[in-house]
């Protein structure tokens, strides 16, 4: 069982090695979580329901975000830095 677990630490790092925004999306989505859920005894008038929404909304903003930032990054190295470094390696030849 202990091997497992090693299985999928390591998986899970080197997932986060290749898309870093993934790991940061969801700390970013219990950080929001975490935040509002203390905030909940001073929402004042607001209902509960509405609070709760707002509260998910948020959290599925940042990880939306982190997404895209992810996606955006991942295609800029794909089709940015990898034809240039192979330019470079035809002209060094």
């Amino acid at each position: 069982m202990s091997s497992y677990n090693e299985e999928n630490e390591s998986k899970f790092m080197r997932k986060a090695k290749e898309n870093p925004f993934v790991p940061l999306g969801m700390a970013g989505f219990f950080a929001i979580v975490g935040y509002r859920l203390l905030r909940m005894k001073h929402r004042g008038d607001t209902k509960m329901s509405v609070h709760l929404i707002h509260m998910r909304v948020a959290a599925q903003g940042f990880v939306v975000g982190a997404m895209t930032v992810g996606v955006l990054y991942s295609m800029y190295k794909d089709y940015i830095v990898k034809p240039n470094e192979e330019q470079k390696a035809l002209q060094k030849k």
